[in-house]
Parts: C-alpha cells; structure tokens; sequence
C-alpha cells in the first residue's frame, strides 16, 4: 500500500500547498489551503452563514484506495 497526496497552488491566495484530494475542501475542482479557508469560514459566520466542513486529514496524504487507483 502507498500513499499520495497533492502538490498544487491553493484557488485563493496562490500559495503551494499539499492536500489530499478526496478530503480538501474545494469549488469546482480548485483546492483551497486550510488558510483560506479558514478566512473564508470567519467572513461566512460574521455573514450569518455555516462555514465550510475542512476534514482532519484534508491536508494530509491519502493512501492509494482513496485515488481509485
């Protein structure tokens, strides 16, 4: 068994960041880094709205089943 995760620019800020992509929270096929999103949940709540899920292990690597692989 191995493990994988991503290397890619996050959609908000253009940071390189690693994720796994199962588990990363993104829009349209664009990750987000945990800082933007993040940012993005505190301007959601002082909207009145829920923040977005980030799931423990969306910034870590993924094993080889969760890539269909």
């Amino acid at each position: 068994m191995g493990y994988a995760y991503i290397l890619d620019h996050c959609g908000g800020c253009g940071m390189v960041f690693t994720y796994n992509p199962a588990k990363v929270p993104s829009l349209n096929n664009v990750a987000f880094c945990h800082s933007c999103v993040t940012r993005a949940n505190e301007q959601r709540k002082a909207a009145g709205l829920a923040p977005h899920p980030i799931h423990p292990e969306a910034y870590e690597a993924c094993t080889e089943e969760e890539l269909g692989t």
